[in-house]
């Protein structure tokens, strides 16, 4: 083992759509990767159509790496709890069949006592009014989910949210947590930072790593987001911070994103462009150092700026999942007045 994957823990948790569960624990500070897989039956090395079949045993699980340092095996626990839904036998929310049931892979006696010990915490705390059913198993072994499912999030950030909110995931953790819902990001600026070369190459697509990381340029019409009217914010896909809003987004007829202003000018760095022999202003991040694209001064009135953005450098986040994520202080911008 490497050195510095000495002090790098596993937990091994299920608790519904693996999709869910891996974009919720990776925004927890601490937490160093999370892996969508396949955890808990009998056949080797399970394809997804096998699991989500139900015929093997096995549960879509995540198996999570964390930093026992920043982040406690208890405090990975309470958030799970605050995750899932612990009552149900038959799966997760829209997802039914045992291959979708909750459950904890313990990896030592220590995660078993501690586990077992805040189920049985969570059951006396008279939160729900049914008995708390997540098994408590030990862990054998674990299989690493097909590369399309992995940070599933954020390739496919739109079929993604489409699919959680309509899941009943989200409205059912706010009925029963309410204000006790724990923020899966923190929201300061402090938070936000560019993960190593070796961590991006597997977790951003091909295309989002020669985009924000070799100054590529998508094509245009073929992108994502250049024609999204869903109103919400945009995001560094390495980084997370906050960037741009739909309310200042136009319809430029570039075939790339467009936007009137920064959300948040102090994330956005300017600098000028020489490449391809001529004279441009480049937009980076400044805390994830990203690639953006570029600003141009044939803009909408009053301020005359197109922010023509990559889609493959930003993740959109819905108005009605900025409080789950971590953006809450966004919402009062699309407050009707």
């Amino acid at each position: 083992m490497a050195k510095e994957d000495m002090t790098v823990r596993k937990a091994t948790f299920a608790g519904g759509c693996f999709w869910c569960t891996e974009a919720d624990f990776e925004k927890l500070p601490g937490v160093v990767k999370v892996v969508s897989g396949y955890a808990g039956g009998e056949k080797e090395n399970p394809t997804y159509g096998e699991v989500s079949s139900g015929t093997t045993g096995h549960v879509e699980a995540i198996q999570v790496y964390y930093d026992p340092s920043k982040i406690t095996y208890g405090e990975l626990l309470d958030f799970f709890w605050k995750h899932i839904d612990p009552t149900d036998k038959g799966g997760q929310f829209v997802d039914r069949g045992l291959q979708y049931r909750s459950a904890i892979f313990y990896h030592d006696e220590e995660q078993e006592g501690l586990a077992e010990k805040s189920k049985e915490e969570l059951d006396k705390s008279g939160r729900f009014n049914k008995p708390v059913v997540t098994e408590i198993v030990r862990f054998t072994k674990f299989y690493d989910a097909e590369e399309y499912h992995q940070d599933y999030y954020k390739k496919h950030s739109l079929k993604y949210s489409f699919y959680r909110n309509g899941s009943g995931r989200d409205q059912f953790l706010r009925k029963a947590w309410g204000k006790d819902l724990e923020k899966s990001k923190p929201e300061n600026g402090s938070s936000y930072e560019k993960t190593d070369v070796a961590t991006l190459r597997k977790r951003l697509s091909t295309l989002q790593y020669k985009v924000t990381q070799q100054n590529g340029t998508e094509p245009a019409f073929q992108n994502e987001y250049w024609d999204n009217k869903r109103e919400g914010i945009y995001v560094d896909i390495v980084s997370g911070e906050p960037l741009f809003s739909s309310l200042d987004k136009f319809d430029s007829g570039t075939g790339w994103p467009s936007f009137t202003k920064p959300l948040e000018p102090g994330s956005i760095v300017e600098k000028e462009d020489g490449s391809f022999f001529m004279k441009r202003i480049e937009v980076r991040s400044k805390y994830g150092d990203s690639h953006l694209g570029h600003v141009f001064p044939d803009g909408p009135k009053p301020a005359g700026l197109r922010y023509c953005m990559n889609s493959a450098a930003l993740r959109f986040i819905p108005k009605e999942n900025l409080e789950r994520e971590g953006y809450g202080k966004y919402l009062t911008l699309f407050v009707r007045k």
